[in-house]
């Protein structure tokens, strides 16, 4: 009985919210009617709480990396890593990956890696009941749920374009057929910030395709000293994670939060945050524009409101607020913006650049 007064009630006040956003914009929201949906957006956050708990058993502190990596696959949009070697990038993630019920590929990236190693090719085999031989297409790794491009950047253009295509279209093309991939498709990407002779950078146009760019750093001393003192037993743990949702409730799970109301005023703040990066448009703090050649597109806006909603369903609260899009917008802008020489000569990095721009962007009031 309380469970479905707590929906009933959640069904009002989304209700509500929807009205007043539909009044202003013809826009997709959870209709009352949606008791199933609303049932499944409800119990996200005791699950997302136990998600939390099964990856503790592997992953030490990194709270708000897990956070950000957590919406990118609720929401099935790509991440990029960046972090020096034995942060446990590749545990973090072959964790989600069992704990998501996914299938999880690693992909290790070397400059001598061509297109077909990525995605497959024609190959001729021979059938071996009948004989016959002929040209069939193997699939490569990048036929999984959970792709780990690991050092994605020491790998030739060509190689990184034919992983960023399927990123962008979730399909492949080998002899002229399409070949779908597996729903849900996620890329992982790791960079590694030091050692970049040799490497291939993304270009911007391509760093665009990855929903949210983060960074791992050092972990503090208490979590430092726990790595180390139990470091097989962390090791052992991913082998007891136990799945909590499955392919099936993730895809429902992107097609609900994508219908989350949001506010004017909300979407209006995401649009600030990313008109405050272009060096060009009025918007900029003063403070910004001398360090920003190039800042970023509308699919920023989109990635933040999509994160925010999501935020706001992990949390168990009917719409996004400001503080979702203000937790956001560092994953959403940080590596798709472009400094200029004056960033480096000065030392000001791209997480600086985005600290000025959520203190000093107007903030729109609610009616």
């Amino acid at each position: 009985m309380l469970v479905y007064s707590q929906t009933v009630a959640r069904l009002r006040h989304m209700a509500a919210i929807s009205s007043d956003v539909d009044n202003k914009r013809d826009a997709m929201t959870l209709h009352p009617a949606d008791t199933s949906d609303l049932a499944v957006i409800d119990a996200l956050p005791a699950r997302y709480a136990a998600l939390n708990d099964q990856l503790r058993k592997t992953i030490v502190g990194q709270h708000d990396v897990v956070e950000q990596l957590l919406i990118a696959f609720f929401c099935q949009g790509h991440a990029l890593i960046v972090g020096v070697p034995g942060l446990a990038k590749t545990l973090m993630v072959r964790s989600l990956a069992s704990a998501l019920h996914l299938d999880f590929k690693r992909i290790q990236f070397t400059p001598d890696m061509m297109p077909s190693d990525i995605i497959g090719a024609e190959l001729l085999q021979t059938d071996p009941a009948t004989g016959e031989r002929a040209m069939r297409f193997s699939k490569g790794p990048v036929f999984s749920n959970i792709i780990l491009a690991d050092e994605i950047n020491r790998t030739p253009p060509k190689t990184q374009a034919a992983l960023l295509e399927a990123m962008a279209e979730r399909q492949v093309s080998v002899a002229g057929v399409t070949h779908e991939l597996p729903p849900p498709f996620i890329v992982v990407a790791t960079q590694n910030p030091i050692e970049q002779e040799g490497t291939y950078p993304l270009p911007e146009a391509q760093l665009d395709r990855f929903m949210v760019g983060l960074r791992i750093d050092y972990p503090r001393p208490a979590e430092e000293r726990r790595i180390v003192a139990e470091a097989e037993t962390i090791a052992g743990a991913a082998s007891t994670i136990e799945p909590l949702f499955d392919a099936a409730e993730l895809n429902t799970i992107r097609t609900l939060i994508g219908r989350i109301p949001i506010s004017d005023h909300v979407v209006e703040y995401a649009v600030n945050l990313v008109r405050a990066t272009r060096p060009d448009d009025e918007l900029c703090p003063e403070s910004v524009r001398r360090y920003v050649s190039w800042g970023a597109g509308p699919r920023a806006g989109q990635v933040i409101a999509l994160g925010a909603r999501c935020l706001a369903a992990l949390e168990g609260e009917p719409a996004p607020a400001r503080h979702h899009v203000q937790r956001m917008a560092p994953a959403a802008l940080r590596h798709r913006l472009v400094l200029n020489y004056a960033a480096s000569a000065e030392g000001v990095d791209s997480e600086e650049i985005v600290s000025r721009i959520l203190r000093e962007a107007p903030v729109p009031t609610s009616d």
